[in-house]
Protein backbone atom coordinates (compact mmCIF):
# COMPACT_ATOMS: atom_id res chain seq x y z
CA UNK A 1 0.00 0.00 0.00
CA UNK A 2 1.71 3.16 -1.24
CA UNK A 3 0.26 6.67 -1.03
CA UNK A 4 2.10 9.78 -2.15
CA UNK A 5 3.30 12.05 0.69
CA UNK A 6 1.38 14.95 -0.90
CA UNK A 7 -1.96 13.15 -0.65
CA UNK A 8 -1.28 11.99 2.90
CA UNK A 9 -0.41 15.55 3.97
CA UNK A 10 -3.47 17.00 2.21
CA UNK A 11 -5.74 14.44 3.88
CA UNK A 12 -4.31 15.20 7.32
CA UNK A 13 -4.64 18.98 6.83
CA UNK A 14 -8.21 18.73 5.56
CA UNK A 15 -9.11 16.47 8.48
CA UNK A 16 -7.79 19.01 11.00
CA UNK A 17 -9.70 21.80 9.28
CA UNK A 18 -12.89 19.73 9.28
CA UNK A 19 -12.67 18.63 12.92
CA UNK A 20 -10.82 21.46 14.66
CA UNK A 21 -11.69 24.52 12.54
CA UNK A 22 -7.99 24.98 11.95
CA UNK A 23 -6.71 27.24 9.18
CA UNK A 24 -4.91 26.18 6.02
CA UNK A 25 -2.67 29.27 6.21
CA UNK A 26 -1.07 27.81 9.36
CA UNK A 27 -1.24 24.09 8.54
CA UNK A 28 0.08 24.18 4.97
CA UNK A 29 3.46 25.86 5.63
CA UNK A 30 4.14 23.50 8.54
CA UNK A 31 3.33 20.41 6.45
CA UNK A 32 5.23 21.60 3.38
CA UNK A 33 8.47 21.99 5.33
CA UNK A 34 8.71 18.18 5.42
CA UNK A 35 7.86 17.63 1.74
CA UNK A 36 9.98 17.60 -1.39
CA UNK A 37 9.29 20.30 -3.98
CA UNK A 38 7.11 18.10 -6.24
CA UNK A 39 5.01 16.91 -3.30
CA UNK A 40 4.79 20.41 -1.86
CA UNK A 41 3.08 21.71 -4.97
CA UNK A 42 0.57 18.85 -5.14
CA UNK A 43 -0.26 19.09 -1.44
CA UNK A 44 -0.90 22.81 -1.83
CA UNK A 45 -3.09 22.30 -4.89
CA UNK A 46 -5.11 19.49 -3.31
CA UNK A 47 -5.69 21.22 0.02
CA UNK A 48 -6.78 24.61 -1.31
CA UNK A 49 -8.51 23.09 -4.33
CA UNK A 50 -10.71 20.82 -2.23
CA UNK A 51 -11.56 23.67 0.14
CA UNK A 52 -12.49 25.95 -2.75
CA UNK A 53 -14.76 23.28 -4.30
CA UNK A 54 -16.02 21.51 -1.19
CA UNK A 55 -19.78 22.12 -1.54
CA UNK A 56 -19.69 21.18 -5.22
CA UNK A 57 -17.72 18.01 -4.48
CA UNK A 58 -20.13 17.12 -1.67
CA UNK A 59 -23.13 17.55 -3.97
CA UNK A 60 -21.47 15.19 -6.47
CA UNK A 61 -20.74 12.68 -3.71
CA UNK A 62 -24.35 12.87 -2.55
CA UNK A 63 -25.59 12.08 -6.06
CA UNK A 64 -23.01 9.34 -6.73
CA UNK A 65 -23.80 7.59 -3.42
CA UNK A 66 -27.58 8.17 -3.54
CA UNK A 67 -27.40 10.33 -0.41
CA UNK A 68 -25.70 7.71 1.75
CA UNK A 69 -24.43 9.03 5.09
CA UNK A 70 -20.65 8.80 5.08
CA UNK A 71 -17.89 8.72 7.66
CA UNK A 72 -16.00 12.02 7.72
CA UNK A 73 -12.68 10.46 6.69
CA UNK A 74 -14.27 8.65 3.75
CA UNK A 75 -15.93 11.84 2.55
CA UNK A 76 -12.61 13.73 2.68
CA UNK A 77 -10.92 10.94 0.71
CA UNK A 78 -13.68 11.10 -1.92
CA UNK A 79 -13.33 14.90 -2.12
CA UNK A 80 -9.59 14.54 -2.78
CA UNK A 81 -10.16 11.83 -5.40
CA UNK A 82 -12.92 13.72 -7.22
CA UNK A 83 -10.96 16.96 -7.20
CA UNK A 84 -8.08 15.24 -8.99
CA UNK A 85 -10.38 13.63 -11.55
CA UNK A 86 -12.10 16.94 -12.35
CA UNK A 87 -9.44 19.63 -12.01
CA UNK A 88 -5.94 18.10 -12.22
CA UNK A 89 -5.32 17.13 -15.84
CA UNK A 90 -1.74 16.03 -15.14
CA UNK A 91 -2.88 13.37 -12.64
CA UNK A 92 -3.94 10.15 -14.44
CA UNK A 93 -7.37 8.86 -13.42
CA UNK A 94 -5.96 5.50 -12.31
CA UNK A 95 -3.43 7.24 -10.03
CA UNK A 96 -6.12 9.41 -8.43
CA UNK A 97 -8.38 6.40 -7.85
CA UNK A 98 -5.69 3.98 -6.64
CA UNK A 99 -4.18 6.48 -4.23
CA UNK A 100 -7.63 7.28 -2.86
CA UNK A 101 -8.28 3.58 -2.21
CA UNK A 102 -4.89 3.21 -0.52
CA UNK A 103 -5.56 6.37 1.48
CA UNK A 104 -8.71 4.74 2.85
CA UNK A 105 -6.64 1.78 4.04
CA UNK A 106 -4.03 4.07 5.56
CA UNK A 107 -6.79 5.98 7.38
CA UNK A 108 -7.92 2.64 8.87
CA UNK A 109 -11.08 2.62 6.77
CA UNK A 110 -10.27 -0.68 5.06
CA UNK A 111 -13.93 -1.67 4.87
CA UNK A 112 -14.58 1.42 2.73
CA UNK A 113 -11.86 0.86 0.12
CA UNK A 114 -14.21 -0.98 -2.29
CA UNK A 115 -16.80 1.76 -1.82
CA UNK A 116 -14.26 4.52 -2.56
CA UNK A 117 -13.08 2.65 -5.63
CA UNK A 118 -16.65 2.15 -6.92
CA UNK A 119 -17.71 5.79 -6.42
CA UNK A 120 -14.66 7.25 -8.14
CA UNK A 121 -14.83 4.77 -11.04
CA UNK A 122 -18.51 5.53 -11.49
CA UNK A 123 -17.75 9.23 -11.76
CA UNK A 124 -14.90 8.55 -14.22
CA UNK A 125 -17.16 6.63 -16.63
CA UNK A 126 -20.47 8.52 -16.23
CA UNK A 127 -21.56 12.06 -17.01
CA UNK A 128 -22.79 13.27 -13.64
CA UNK A 129 -24.92 16.40 -13.87
CA UNK A 130 -26.43 18.36 -11.01
CA UNK A 131 -29.78 20.11 -10.83
CA UNK A 132 -30.44 23.45 -9.14
CA UNK A 133 -33.63 25.01 -7.84
CA UNK A 134 -32.61 28.55 -8.85
CA UNK A 135 -29.63 30.74 -9.81
CA UNK A 136 -28.69 31.44 -6.20
CA UNK A 137 -28.37 27.71 -5.55
CA UNK A 138 -26.36 27.22 -8.74
CA UNK A 139 -23.86 29.91 -7.78
CA UNK A 140 -23.78 28.61 -4.20
CA UNK A 141 -22.97 25.02 -5.23
CA UNK A 142 -20.76 25.64 -8.25
CA UNK A 143 -18.59 28.14 -6.36
CA UNK A 144 -18.92 26.33 -3.01
CA UNK A 145 -20.20 29.23 -0.92
CA UNK A 146 -23.05 28.73 1.58
CA UNK A 147 -26.34 29.92 0.13
CA UNK A 148 -26.93 32.41 2.96
CA UNK A 149 -23.59 34.08 2.15
CA UNK A 150 -24.44 34.44 -1.55
CA UNK A 151 -27.83 35.87 -0.55
CA UNK A 152 -26.35 38.50 1.76
CA UNK A 153 -23.73 39.53 -0.84
CA UNK A 154 -26.53 39.79 -3.40
CA UNK A 155 -28.36 42.21 -1.07
CA UNK A 156 -25.17 44.22 -0.53
CA UNK A 157 -23.54 44.21 -3.98
CA UNK A 158 -26.24 42.95 -6.38
CA UNK A 159 -26.45 39.47 -7.91
CA UNK A 160 -23.93 40.03 -10.71
CA UNK A 161 -21.22 41.28 -8.33
CA UNK A 162 -22.01 38.59 -5.76
CA UNK A 163 -21.60 35.90 -8.42
CA UNK A 164 -18.35 37.45 -9.63
CA UNK A 165 -17.06 37.70 -6.06
CA UNK A 166 -17.77 34.02 -5.45
CA UNK A 167 -15.96 33.07 -8.66
CA UNK A 168 -12.94 35.25 -7.85
CA UNK A 169 -12.70 33.73 -4.38
CA UNK A 170 -11.89 30.38 -6.00
CA UNK A 171 -9.08 31.72 -8.19
CA UNK A 172 -5.51 31.36 -6.97
CA UNK A 173 -4.41 34.90 -6.02
CA UNK A 174 -1.16 36.23 -7.42
CA UNK A 175 1.58 36.26 -4.80
CA UNK A 176 2.70 39.74 -3.73
CA UNK A 177 5.84 40.51 -1.76
CA UNK A 178 7.31 43.68 -0.35
CA UNK A 179 10.81 44.63 0.69
CA UNK A 180 11.81 44.85 4.35
CA UNK A 181 14.48 46.49 6.48
CA UNK A 182 16.68 43.49 5.65
CA UNK A 183 16.41 44.00 1.89
CA UNK A 184 19.37 45.45 0.02
CA UNK A 185 20.08 46.80 -3.45
CA UNK A 186 20.72 43.26 -4.73
CA UNK A 187 17.46 41.67 -3.56
CA UNK A 188 15.36 42.55 -6.61
CA UNK A 189 18.29 42.19 -9.00
CA UNK A 190 18.91 38.60 -7.93
CA UNK A 191 15.22 37.69 -8.12
CA UNK A 192 14.97 39.16 -11.61
CA UNK A 193 17.71 36.81 -12.82
CA UNK A 194 15.93 33.65 -11.62
CA UNK A 195 13.34 33.39 -14.41
CA UNK A 196 10.71 34.81 -12.08
CA UNK A 197 8.38 37.34 -13.63
CA UNK A 198 7.91 40.26 -11.25
CA UNK A 199 5.57 43.20 -11.84
CA UNK A 200 5.54 46.28 -9.64
CA UNK A 201 2.29 46.77 -7.75
CA UNK A 202 -0.12 49.41 -9.01
CA UNK A 203 -1.80 49.62 -5.59
CA UNK A 204 1.05 50.28 -3.14
CA UNK A 205 4.69 51.26 -3.36
CA UNK A 206 7.65 48.98 -2.64
CA UNK A 207 5.68 45.84 -3.56
CA UNK A 208 5.79 43.39 -6.46
CA UNK A 209 3.58 40.70 -7.88
CA UNK A 210 5.54 37.55 -8.57
CA UNK A 211 4.58 34.76 -10.96
CA UNK A 212 6.19 31.45 -10.09
CA UNK A 213 8.34 30.32 -7.21
CA UNK A 214 11.70 28.76 -6.45
CA UNK A 215 13.93 27.91 -3.52
CA UNK A 216 15.69 31.28 -3.46
CA UNK A 217 12.37 33.14 -3.26
CA UNK A 218 11.36 30.88 -0.39
CA UNK A 219 14.75 31.39 1.27
CA UNK A 220 14.47 35.17 1.00
CA UNK A 221 11.07 34.99 2.69
CA UNK A 222 12.45 32.76 5.46
CA UNK A 223 15.38 35.14 6.02
CA UNK A 224 13.10 38.19 6.13
CA UNK A 225 14.53 39.86 3.03
CA UNK A 226 11.04 39.87 1.52
CA UNK A 227 7.61 39.47 3.05
CA UNK A 228 4.50 38.13 1.33
CA UNK A 229 1.51 40.39 2.01
CA UNK A 230 -1.60 41.15 -0.01
CA UNK A 231 -1.74 44.60 -1.57
CA UNK A 232 -4.93 45.55 0.30
CA UNK A 233 -3.30 44.73 3.63
CA UNK A 234 -0.31 46.86 2.65
CA UNK A 235 -2.67 49.67 1.68
CA UNK A 236 -3.92 49.89 5.27
CA UNK A 237 -0.36 50.48 6.48
CA UNK A 238 0.18 53.04 3.73
CA UNK A 239 -2.97 54.92 4.80
CA UNK A 240 -1.58 55.13 8.35
CA UNK A 241 1.20 57.31 6.86
CA UNK A 242 3.20 58.18 9.96
CA UNK A 243 5.01 61.50 9.91
CA UNK A 244 8.43 62.05 11.50
CA UNK A 245 8.22 62.15 15.27
CA UNK A 246 4.72 60.65 15.52
CA UNK A 247 4.14 57.88 18.04
CA UNK A 248 2.08 54.89 16.95
CA UNK A 249 0.13 51.99 18.48
CA UNK A 250 -1.07 48.93 16.55
CA UNK A 251 -3.76 47.63 18.90
CA UNK A 252 -4.48 44.20 17.39
CA UNK A 253 -1.10 43.67 15.79
CA UNK A 254 -0.46 39.92 15.36
CA UNK A 255 0.86 38.48 13.12
CA UNK A 256 2.61 41.79 12.53
CA UNK A 257 2.17 42.34 8.78
CA UNK A 258 1.08 45.96 9.13
CA UNK A 259 3.25 46.69 12.18
CA UNK A 260 6.44 45.68 10.40
CA UNK A 261 5.53 47.58 7.23
CA UNK A 262 4.77 50.73 9.21
CA UNK A 263 8.01 50.32 11.16
CA UNK A 264 9.96 49.89 7.92
CA UNK A 265 8.36 53.05 6.52
CA UNK A 266 9.22 55.06 9.60
CA UNK A 267 12.03 57.44 8.71
CA UNK A 268 13.67 57.30 12.14
CA UNK A 269 14.67 53.73 13.04
CA UNK A 270 15.44 52.87 16.66
CA UNK A 271 17.85 49.96 17.15
CA UNK A 272 16.54 48.94 20.56
CA UNK A 273 16.19 45.24 21.35
CA UNK A 274 12.70 43.72 21.05
CA UNK A 275 11.09 42.62 24.29
CA UNK A 276 7.72 41.68 25.73
CA UNK A 277 6.16 43.39 28.73
CA UNK A 278 4.43 40.66 30.74
CA UNK A 279 0.67 41.08 31.07
CA UNK A 280 0.76 40.42 34.80
CA UNK A 281 3.17 43.32 35.31
CA UNK A 282 0.79 45.54 33.37
CA UNK A 283 -1.91 44.81 35.93
CA UNK A 284 0.38 45.98 38.73
CA UNK A 285 1.53 49.02 36.74
CA UNK A 286 -1.34 49.59 34.32
CA UNK A 287 -0.17 52.88 32.80
CA UNK A 288 3.20 51.94 31.37
CA UNK A 289 5.68 54.51 30.09
CA UNK A 290 6.07 54.48 26.31
CA UNK A 291 9.74 53.97 25.59
CA UNK A 292 9.56 53.55 21.80
CA UNK A 293 7.56 55.52 19.22
CA UNK A 294 6.14 52.34 17.64
CA UNK A 295 4.20 49.99 19.90
CA UNK A 296 2.30 46.84 18.99
CA UNK A 297 0.26 44.46 21.09
CA UNK A 298 -2.08 41.50 21.22
CA UNK A 299 -3.61 39.22 23.83
CA UNK A 300 -2.81 35.54 23.32
CA UNK A 301 0.71 34.43 24.10
CA UNK A 302 1.10 32.41 20.90
CA UNK A 303 0.10 35.45 18.84
CA UNK A 304 2.59 37.59 20.74
CA UNK A 305 5.32 35.10 19.84
CA UNK A 306 4.36 35.22 16.16
CA UNK A 307 4.37 39.02 16.27
CA UNK A 308 7.78 39.09 17.92
CA UNK A 309 9.21 36.58 15.43
CA UNK A 310 7.93 38.59 12.47
CA UNK A 311 9.44 41.80 13.81
CA UNK A 312 12.77 40.11 14.41
CA UNK A 313 12.80 38.34 11.03
CA UNK A 314 12.17 41.58 9.13
CA UNK A 315 14.56 43.70 11.16
CA UNK A 316 11.77 45.84 12.63
CA UNK A 317 13.76 46.45 15.82
CA UNK A 318 12.01 49.74 16.59
CA UNK A 319 8.84 47.98 17.74
CA UNK A 320 7.99 47.61 21.42
CA UNK A 321 5.65 44.67 22.00
CA UNK A 322 3.10 44.67 24.82
CA UNK A 323 0.60 42.02 25.89
CA UNK A 324 -2.92 43.11 26.88
CA UNK A 325 -6.64 42.49 26.37
CA UNK A 326 -7.82 45.12 23.88
CA UNK A 327 -11.44 44.72 24.97
CA UNK A 328 -10.52 46.05 28.42
CA UNK A 329 -8.61 49.13 29.56
CA UNK A 330 -5.37 49.34 27.60
CA UNK A 331 -2.18 49.69 29.68
CA UNK A 332 -1.32 53.23 28.55
CA UNK A 333 -2.20 56.69 29.76
CA UNK A 334 -4.94 58.51 27.89
CA UNK A 335 -3.83 60.61 24.91
CA UNK A 336 -0.49 58.80 24.62
CA UNK A 337 -0.25 58.29 20.85
CA UNK A 338 -0.40 60.44 17.75
CA UNK A 339 -1.77 57.57 15.65
CA UNK A 340 -3.63 54.42 16.73
CA UNK A 341 -4.52 51.58 14.38
CA UNK A 342 -7.36 49.18 15.21
CA UNK A 343 -7.10 46.38 12.66
CA UNK A 344 -10.00 44.66 14.36
CA UNK A 345 -10.77 40.95 14.70
CA UNK A 346 -13.40 40.28 12.06
CA UNK A 347 -15.16 37.67 9.94
CA UNK A 348 -12.39 37.74 7.33
CA UNK A 349 -14.81 37.47 4.39
CA UNK A 350 -12.50 39.70 2.37
CA UNK A 351 -9.70 37.11 2.58
CA UNK A 352 -11.56 34.01 1.37
CA UNK A 353 -9.26 33.96 -1.68
CA UNK A 354 -6.40 33.12 0.66
CA UNK A 355 -8.40 31.36 3.40
CA UNK A 356 -11.14 29.38 1.64
CA UNK A 357 -12.27 27.51 4.76
CA UNK A 358 -13.58 30.74 6.33
CA UNK A 359 -16.80 30.41 4.32
CA UNK A 360 -17.64 27.14 6.09
CA UNK A 361 -16.86 28.38 9.61
CA UNK A 362 -19.06 31.48 9.55
CA UNK A 363 -22.66 31.74 10.69
CA UNK A 364 -25.08 34.58 9.90
CA UNK A 365 -25.29 35.59 13.57
CA UNK A 366 -21.51 36.07 13.83
CA UNK A 367 -21.52 39.56 12.33
CA UNK A 368 -23.56 41.21 15.09
CA UNK A 369 -21.34 39.60 17.73
CA UNK A 370 -18.18 40.76 15.94
CA UNK A 371 -19.52 44.30 15.52
CA UNK A 372 -20.01 44.61 19.28
CA UNK A 373 -16.46 43.35 19.88
CA UNK A 374 -15.06 45.77 17.30
CA UNK A 375 -16.84 48.72 18.91
CA UNK A 376 -15.51 47.83 22.37
CA UNK A 377 -11.96 47.75 21.04
CA UNK A 378 -12.44 50.96 19.05
CA UNK A 379 -13.86 52.82 22.07
CA UNK A 380 -10.94 51.76 24.26
CA UNK A 381 -8.35 52.63 21.64
CA UNK A 382 -9.87 56.06 21.02
CA UNK A 383 -8.95 57.15 24.55
CA UNK A 384 -5.27 56.83 23.68
CA UNK A 385 -5.33 59.28 20.75
CA UNK A 386 -3.81 62.72 21.33
CA UNK A 387 -5.79 65.83 20.34
CA UNK A 388 -5.11 66.34 16.65
CA UNK A 389 -4.14 62.68 16.32
CA UNK A 390 -5.64 60.00 14.10
CA UNK A 391 -7.53 56.79 14.82
CA UNK A 392 -7.50 54.28 11.94
CA UNK A 393 -10.08 51.49 11.89
CA UNK A 394 -9.74 48.61 9.46
CA UNK A 395 -11.08 45.11 8.83
CA UNK A 396 -10.57 42.42 6.22
CA UNK A 397 -14.35 41.97 6.07
CA UNK A 398 -16.75 42.73 3.24
CA UNK A 399 -19.74 43.06 5.56
CA UNK A 400 -21.30 46.49 6.17
CA UNK A 401 -22.22 45.51 9.77
CA UNK A 402 -18.51 45.28 10.62
CA UNK A 403 -17.47 48.30 8.59
CA UNK A 404 -19.67 51.32 7.83
CA UNK A 405 -22.11 50.50 10.64
CA UNK A 406 -19.32 50.30 13.22
CA UNK A 407 -17.68 53.49 11.97
CA UNK A 408 -20.92 55.47 11.94
CA UNK A 409 -21.95 54.30 15.40
CA UNK A 410 -18.53 55.20 16.78
CA UNK A 411 -18.78 58.71 15.30
CA UNK A 412 -22.31 59.22 16.62
CA UNK A 413 -21.20 58.42 20.17
CA UNK A 414 -17.76 60.10 20.09
CA UNK A 415 -18.27 63.66 18.92
CA UNK A 416 -14.66 64.62 19.65
CA UNK A 417 -13.71 62.65 16.52
CA UNK A 418 -14.40 63.57 12.92
CA UNK A 419 -14.09 61.52 9.75
CA UNK A 420 -11.25 62.45 7.39
CA UNK A 421 -10.27 61.24 3.93
CA UNK A 422 -6.50 60.82 3.50
CA UNK A 423 -4.98 61.22 0.04
CA UNK A 424 -3.85 57.59 0.16
CA UNK A 425 -7.47 56.45 -0.30
CA UNK A 426 -7.23 57.32 -3.99
CA UNK A 427 -9.44 55.22 -6.23
CA UNK A 428 -10.55 53.13 -3.25
CA UNK A 429 -12.48 55.98 -1.61
CA UNK A 430 -16.22 55.42 -1.14
CA UNK A 431 -19.02 57.96 -1.31
CA UNK A 432 -19.10 57.96 2.51
CA UNK A 433 -15.38 58.94 2.70
CA UNK A 434 -14.20 55.50 3.73
CA UNK A 435 -11.91 53.21 1.73
CA UNK A 436 -12.77 49.76 0.37
CA UNK A 437 -10.98 47.21 -1.73
CA UNK A 438 -13.05 44.46 -3.35
CA UNK A 439 -11.69 41.15 -4.68
CA UNK A 440 -14.02 41.14 -7.71
CA UNK A 441 -13.05 44.69 -8.67
CA UNK A 442 -9.48 45.25 -7.52
CA UNK A 443 -7.87 41.78 -7.67
CA UNK A 444 -6.90 42.18 -4.02
CA UNK A 445 -8.33 40.98 -0.74
CA UNK A 446 -11.34 42.90 0.54
CA UNK A 447 -10.43 45.51 3.17
CA UNK A 448 -12.28 48.42 4.75
CA UNK A 449 -10.57 51.50 6.24
CA UNK A 450 -11.93 54.48 8.15
CA UNK A 451 -9.81 57.34 9.51
CA UNK A 452 -10.96 59.57 12.35
CA UNK A 453 -9.21 62.70 13.61
CA UNK A 454 -9.48 63.79 17.21
CA UNK A 455 -10.42 67.45 17.48
CA UNK A 456 -8.19 69.80 19.43
CA UNK A 457 -9.79 71.99 22.09
CA UNK A 458 -9.86 75.04 19.81
CA UNK A 459 -11.46 72.90 17.05
CA UNK A 460 -14.44 72.23 19.31
CA UNK A 461 -15.21 75.88 19.93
Amino acid sequence: MKVSPARIAAFEILTKIEHDKAFSSALLPAAEENLEAKDRGLCHALTLGVLRRQLYLDRLIEKLTNGKKLDSAVKIILRIGLYQLIYLDKVPAHAAINDSVNLAVRAKKTSAKGFVNAVLRRFARENTELDYADEIERISVETSHPRWLIERWTRQFGFADAAKLALVNNETPTAVFRLTAKSDENTLTILSKLNLETVESGVVSNAWKVFGSNEILRAYAAEGKIYFQDEASQLVAQIVALEDGESFLDVCAAPGSKTTLIANRKSQIFKSENYILDFRNQIRNPKSEIRNPIVAGDFYQHRIKILQANCRRQGADSVEIVRYDAEKDLPFADESFDVVLVDAPCSGTGTIRHNPEIRYFLRAEDFAFLAEKQLRILYGASKLVKPGGRLVYSTCSLESEENEAVAEKFLSENTEFEKITPDAFGRFATAENYARTLPQRDETDGFFVAVFKKRRVFDKV
